[in-house]
């Protein structure tokens, strides 16, 4: 096999930098001019291991890329031999990871919160662990929130499914607060309807008081 020479590495570097930049912009309601806007990462530290084609940023890891969002203590971006890249961010200790995104076409965007985030690029799946909330923002005020264990976003299909358990059984009941949308303020035939949402189908309906 070749050895592989310093430039080589390097491009081979960059090139992964470059695929970093593009990982995580989201699709569908996102905002769609945040695709070709360039990501910049700021972060404590960075180390890249090419044999395992892993990179890492440590330290009040700020991403933007456009209208998007991403705060964590430390981030891992992972390639594997057929390119698939996952992105998992997690928070420093009693915080949450944060992230934020404007929607298309209206004045609204998607915040979410965990302990723990992974965004898997091929299968374009955001999914939030421990503590996990999930907010739409109209203008400034919360119109719908959600709140469990678990919170896994598919942007192919936009369903959100919610656990409140943890796999050991310990976690929490799921939480959501779903605010209607004043059709009458709303942009015709511009507005974008909210991801359908389910729940885990071992949760059963919260009981009445």
């Amino acid at each position: 096999m070749p050895r592989k020479t310093p430039s080589s590495l390097r491009l081979s570097f960059w090139s992964l930098l470059a695929l970093c930049a593009s990982l995580l912009a989201l699709p569908s309601q996102a905002e769609k001019a945040d695709r070709d806007q360039p990501m910049q990462i700021e972060a404590d530290s960075m180390r890249h291991d090419e044999a395992r084609q892993l990179t890492q940023f440590t330290g009040k890891v700020v991403a933007t890329k456009g209208t998007l969002v991403l705060r964590a203590a430390r981030m891992d971006v992972q390639q594997d031999a057929k390119g698939r890249q996952v992105a998992r961010l997690w928070a420093a200790p009693n915080e949450r990871v944060f992230f934020r995104q404007k929607r298309e076409g209206v004045n609204e965007f998607t915040e979410g919160e965990a302990e723990q985030v992974t965004y898997d690029n091929q299968a374009d799946i955001i999914t939030f662990v421990q503590r996990a909330e999930v907010r739409i923002l109209r203008g400034n005020q919360v119109a719908d929130q959600l709140n469990g264990h678990t919170i896994v976003f598919n942007n192919t299909s936009e369903v959100m499914t919610v656990d409140g358990q943890a796999a050991n059984g310990t976690g929490q009941r799921v939480r959501a607060i779903l605010t209607p949308r004043n059709a009458a303020s709303a942009p015709a035939g511009n507005s974008p309807t909210a991801p359908a949402l389910r729940t885990s189908p071992g949760l059963s309906p919260a009981s009445k008081p």
